[in-house]
């Protein structure tokens, strides 16, 4: 079960997720900069920028997969008991109901007994 603080846990890689989604961007942006430089882009940096974009890229999908499957897993409601509960509450009351109903067919035989 999930407690509080593997919620924090859990929120603290998410948010390390959205830092490296910012980052992506500044690199892919830092990319299209470099390939619209009027002298020619630098290979170097480029190769470089691009390295780095493709392994938060794969940091990214490993974190995520794994709070999903996280997240699957985290059942709260797994042992609550409040379905079976009211399914017995109703039972009681149509009991309830069927007893009163022979109860009033019994009165009705006994005044009929009783009127012969």
């Amino acid at each position: 079960m999930m407690d509080s603080q593997s919620q924090n846990t859990s929120l603290q890689r998410l948010q390390n997720v959205e830092k490296r989604i910012v980052r992506v961007l500044e690199l892919a942006g830092g990319v299209m900069d470099e390939l619209a430089n009027p002298s020619g882009p630098r290979k170097e940096l480029i190769n470089n920028q691009c390295s780095e974009f493709m392994q938060l890229i794969k940091d990214i999908q490993v974190t995520l997969r794994e709070e999903i499957k996280s997240a699957c897993e985290y059942r709260p409601f797994e042992k609550c008991d409040y379905v079976p509960r009211i399914a017995s509450e109703i039972c009681c009351e149509k009991l309830e109901y069927v007893i009163s109903q022979l109860d009033d067919m019994k009165q009705t035989i006994d005044k009929y007994h009783g009127s012969t």
